[in-house]
């Protein structure tokens, strides 16, 4: 990856060249990286045609960041954390509906796949318990409907009625650890 770069409109960004057809921008670390594709030179323009997007999402990374100055990361171990989603799980459902799996994720929480595996960002460990557990009520809601539409979220606010609050939660704590690791 390339050193980091600013806009002409203040914006830090990153260039990282990949064997991809088409450019993306991205900010799942917090800082904004340009994803180009190897013989791609018009990152000047990309910049220009998303600098709405940018600003936006720049002003929403640092509120969280400012948010989260006062924040306590829990210090649980990766197998509390394993021990804690397992015993949640098994409140809303017995084991024969899903499988559980662990690990380092770079851009999401957690996931939920079609042969109803959840598998788990060990990065929960900092959340408190609060946090995870709307985690894992997320990715349960999710074998029983797969996209975040409307039903997604009824199932989702029978449990959790204030899940804007989850939500933003989340995106805090997010941009916290992944400025600290």
């Amino acid at each position: 990856m390339a050193k980091a770069k600013i806009t002409d409109f203040g914006a830090l960004y990153a260039i990282e060249r990949r064997q991809i057809k088409y450019p993306r921008l991205e900010f799942k670390t917090g800082t904004l990286k340009l994803i180009l594709p190897q013989n791609y030179y018009s990152e000047l323009k990309l910049l220009a045609k998303h600098k709405k997007w940018i600003v936006k999402n720049s002003r929403l990374i640092n509120d969280a960041l400012l948010r989260s100055k006062n924040i306590q990361l829990e210090r649980r171990s990766v197998s509390d954390l394993r021990q804690l989603i397992r015993d949640y799980c098994k409140e809303t459902l017995p084991e024969e509906f899903y499988k559980i799996y662990f690990r380092k994720m770079k851009s999401k929480w957690a996931s939920c796949s079609s042969n109803k595996g959840l598998t788990f960002n060990t990065s929960l460990k900092y959340l408190p318990d609060k946090l995870v557990k709307y985690v894992v009520a997320h990715e349960i809601a999710h074998l029983k409907e797969k996209r975040h539409n409307e039903r997604f979220w009824k199932v989702m606010s029978k449990q959790f009625r204030n899940r804007e609050y989850f939500e933003k939660k989340l995106f805090d704590y997010w941009f916290l650890i992944q400025k600290l690791i």
